[in-house]
């Protein structure tokens, strides 16, 4: 084992060296998930004292590392318990960053890219603006089939080109799949009535509702783009990589909603 370099009587070799950084990138991966939230300090507090054992190990201090390795035993279940949600989702993420993934991923698109027409933009623009100005709630998810499929199979099953009239027939207030979210792939409004993850984060701001935070919380675990029209003031918004941008014009939504197809390549 090739030696990196010694501090004292501590030998630290280039396996140790890759041990640390790994460790380092895999506890920032996490907490940059559960930053902003009441989990991150319960993060920070269980990694801190877990620094804490290992210095009492280290110094053979036996009787306190007696009591904090009782603790730690039973503090590792604790945690998996209570960031059951969080580890959901990191798992769901490092899913997504794997070669096969990004290979099917690849597939697919290329698969149904040959088979859609051209995006009905202006037909999205036009049910927008209508759903604006008569206050009619809606929440329209778009990303790539392979990462939106677990929620399109939440619910129903529509698989129509995207069209004013169909997204109107949708949200409409008296209809039975105006509640929960949905999802365009390609082109094609793939499924209506969708349930997404909501969002916990604290920095979403408290007069945003349900939907703000749904939209946020599945562009928090995939590479989507979520449009949603607000109920009480008729404003558009759009979800993007866990953040969200409120009260934009209609040309703005179409600029960004142009720009995340040319750079997914969901427009040919």
């Amino acid at each position: 084992m090739h030696l990196a370099f010694q501090v004292g009587f501590l030998e630290v070799h280039w396996v140790d060296v890759l041990d640390v950084l790994l460790v380092g990138l895999l506890l920032y991966s996490f907490y940059t998930l559960v930053r902003g939230t009441v989990a991150a300090r319960v993060f920070i507090g269980f990694l801190s004292l877990y620094l804490i054992y290992l210095i009492v190990e280290a110094s053979e201090m036996k009787l306190l590392s007696e009591i904090l390795g009782q603790f730690m035993g039973v503090g590792v279940i604790a945690i998996i318990i209570f960031f059951q949600a969080e580890i959901k989702k990191f798992l769901i993420l490092l899913s997504q960053t794997t070669t096969l993934n990004s290979w099917q991923s690849l597939i697919l698109n290329a698969k149904r890219r040959k088979e859609v027409s051209l995006w009905d933009i202006n037909g999205l623009q036009d049910a927008l603006t209508s759903m604006s100005e008569s206050n009619t709630g809606a929440l329209m998810a778009i990303g790539n089939e392979l990462e939106m499929n677990p929620y399109i199979q939440t619910g129903d099953r529509v698989d129509g080109l995207v069209s004013k009239q169909l997204i109107l027939s949708i949200f409409f207030k008296n209809s039975p799949m105006h509640d929960g979210a949905v999802i365009v792939v390609n082109g094609r409004l793939m499924a209506a009535r969708c349930r997404l993850p909501v969002s916990e984060n604290n920095n979403i701001p408290a007069h945003l509702g349900l939907r703000h935070r749904a939209a946020v919380g599945l562009t928090e675990l995939t590479n989507s783009l979520v449009l949603i029209v607000s109920e009480e003031t008729g404003q558009v918004a759009i979800a993007r990589r866990g953040e969200v941008h409120t009260n934009l014009a209609i040309r703005e939504m179409r600029k960004i909603l142009q720009d995340y197809l040319n750079e997914t390549g969901s427009k040919r």
